[in-house]
């Protein structure tokens, strides 16, 4: 980890704080817009690890972050009557902590027994895998079922998404180029050639994974203290196509054009409100024509990184 990298994160979460210490002045709308961008940069720049720099095709990030989400707001509802108030931080962070990990375990879950798989293989089995997840939280009654959970603690605010953007954004970043991460470019690039210098190309897929689910079930623990409402058809397929489009049209392994992705189509849906029924169509369309005006991703300037 360079010296700039790590000014880049401190300053992040200075900004971050800042900014959320000012934010009781900011209008609410809009001020849950920018909490959405936070998360949404978190699941974004976590699935073009696996997507973007290691070359799988994953369609189940909505399972992931429905696992961080369901997890982090069930420890806080519970914990909640049970501590002081003036312990609530910590148990909001040890609640996002244990969504990450429960999604992380989830990733090796689906990792292991299916990423000798590629391509739309891969694709159809982690589409499943959401789908398991979503069903299983529809039917489970502990978690509110079919009719969703509520009376979540409000607990996300500008700070917690916007620091646990940078820190994720730092993080993914410091892996792809560092030594270790050098493998997940060659496993991107030639998996056959990657095998024979030595790399388990299995073993890099599953670190991905594993890596991108648990900032994926940290956006969710985040995103469940934001809504304060969870439902199991907020975390199905369409969600997970709607990460993945963030993904290809920032650029596939380029985390800037990634970030900048999220930021735009987090604001699109908002800029067109005003057209009410037409929305979800303009949307649509706009989506399909940058997809056919830039196949290679509307902000894939510059060079990707490459294995050494």
């Amino acid at each position: 980890m360079n010296s700039g990298a790590k000014r880049f994160l401190l300053a992040a979460i200075l900004v971050a704080a800042v900014l959320s210490y000012f934010s009781a002045s900011f209008n609410r709308y809009y001020l849950g817009v920018l909490i959405d961008i936070g998360i949404n940069i978190i699941l974004a720049v976590s699935l073009n690890l696996i997507n973007g720099h290691t070359g799988q095709f994953s369609l189940g990030h909505a399972g992931f972050m429905a696992v961080g989400a369901y997890t982090a707001a069930k420890i806080s509802i519970v914990f909640s009557a049970l501590v002081p108030p003036q312990f609530t931080p910590v148990i909001f962070t040890l609640a996002l902590l244990v969504g990450g990990l429960l999604a992380a375990i989830a990733g090796l879950a689906v990792g292991v027994p299916t990423l000798r798989l590629r391509g739309d293989y891969l694709a159809i089995v982690t589409l499943g895998f959401g789908e398991i997840i979503r069903v299983v939280l529809q039917n489970m009654e502990s978690v509110g079922a079919a009719s969703g959970l509520k009376n979540i603690p409000h607990e996300t605010n500008l700070f917690w998404a916007w620091m646990f953007a940078a820190v994720t954004v730092f993080v993914i970043t410091a892996i792809v180029n560092s030594t270790y991460g050098r493998g997940f470019i060659a496993v991107h690039d030639d998996e056959i050639a990657a095998s024979s210098v030595g790399i388990n190309p299995v073993r890099y897929k599953v670190t991905a994974f594993v890596f991108g689910a648990f900032f994926a079930g940290i956006a969710g623990g985040l995103y469940a203290h934001h809504k304060q409402f969870l439902s199991p058809t907020g975390f199905d397929f369409i969600k997970s196509i709607d990460i993945v489009m963030m993904v290809i049209l920032g650029g596939m392994g380029r985390t800037a054009g990634v970030i900048i992705a999220a930021i735009l189509l987090t604001l699109l849906p908002e800029f067109l409100r005003g057209f009410a029924e037409y929305r979800m169509i303009l949307y649509s369309l706009l989506i399909i024509v940058l997809m056919i005006v830039r196949p290679q991703g509307l902000f894939s300037f510059g060079k990707r990184a490459a294995a050494k």
